[in-house]
């Protein structure tokens, strides 16, 4: 079975073809981070637009790598939620559309899934059930994923997401967007001990997460600082340290519930090799296993939206939305979209 991915959830336009048999055949991304760069951030509208603009000419590069056609195409996946509105209608539009003049079936994929499966492309050992700890600029949480379309959401951010916190840490220091890749180079150079933030929300007796709080004591250091270029590499350092210890903290947690043997890490964030690092000699001290995606799968992509729309027919878990697109669509309600 030959599945076409269309992911278009935020600013990030993504499509991708698999193959059952042979996995991933090509994928083509486009990202929109200097298209938002002057504003500090995604601006909803931009976004939308520019997905309209690119997933037609991607499509042809796709379609013209793999030496594939429409007619070859068996099944049309493409992220329904959560996401920015705008941007969500472009690719429901734009599937739909493909899947009408094909009479080809569709597929709604809900992007944060997507990112939990994504690792299963690459690691056939992996199983379930096992803890997923997504953290991007949008989400951060861990989840019990007990089977395909059945989790738990065991804890997530009370305020700011990890990745949030880094690009407006990095704003505040008068860096550029997107903040976290700035970050995770700044603090390869700072010195151990210059700072010590807190932890919020760590000795909690839950797996939820803060951050916002993390990010007002930065500035205020940032602002009792000389504001030097070693000043920011120190407190770049210091905040990835805060980010691990909390991310570990709440992963030591949810194993003492659970014990799953795996951990699957995904999301922008799980790109930061410091993070992966940490959570890697964390799961070790467990016996159990951490799994991430290559790097450029962590952020969203074409590629894990068509093998989760794969894997979600297989298991004959088809959310037919009727055109509808979900910009909020909870991990742990999915069920209730089935059959539509």
């Amino acid at each position: 079975m030959l599945v076409l991915g269309i992911e278009t959830s935020c600013d990030e336009t993504g499509l991708a073809i698999y193959d059952s048999e042979k996995g991933l055949l090509a994928d083509e991304l486009f990202s929109q981070i200097e298209i938002h760069q002057d504003y500090g951030g995604v601006v909803p509208e931009l976004a939308s637009r520019d997905h309209a603009d690119r997933v037609l000419p991607l499509l042809q590069n796709l379609l013209k790598s793999t030496d594939k056609t429409l007619d070859d195409i068996d099944l049309i996946a493409y992220t329904a939620g959560p996401g920015l509105k705008g941007c969500l209608l472009v690719g429901s539009t734009f599937a739909r559309s493909l899947a009408y003049i094909t009479d080809k079936p569709i597929i709604s994929v809900n992007h944060i899934e997507a990112h939990l499966l994504a690792p299963f492309m690459e690691y056939p050992e992996l199983s379930f059930p096992f803890f997923g700890l997504l953290i991007s600029g949008g989400h951060t949480m861990i989840v019990d994923a007990k089977t395909i379309g059945e989790y738990e959401i065991m804890g997530e951010t009370l305020d700011d997401a990890v990745g949030e916190a880094f690009d407006k840490s990095a704003k505040l220091m008068g860096l550029d967007y997107p903040g976290g890749p700035l970050i995770e180079k700044l603090a390869k150079e700072g010195i151990e001990g210059s700072y010590k933030f807190p932890r919020p929300v760590l000795n909690k007796p839950n797996c939820d997460f803060s951050f916002s709080g993390l990010k007002t004591h930065i500035m205020l250091t940032w602002k009792a600082s000389e504001k030097t270029e070693q000043d920011q590499k120190n407190i770049s350092l210091e905040l990835q340290n805060s980010v691990s210890d909390c991310l570990v903290g709440k992963l030591k947690r949810a194993h003492s519930e659970k014990g799953h043997p795996s951990i699957v890490i995904s999301g922008g964030v799980s790109a930061n090799q410091f993070i992966r690092e940490r959570i890697t000699t964390f799961a070790e001290s467990i016996d159990a296993k951490a799994y991430y995606p290559t790097k450029k799968f962590c952020t969203d992509n074409g590629a894990m939206i068509a093998y989760a729309g794969y894997k979600k027919y297989e298991a004959g878990q088809m959310y037919n939305l009727h055109g509808e697109v979900k910009p909020r669509w909870p991990l742990d309600k999915l069920n209730e979209c089935l059959n539509g």
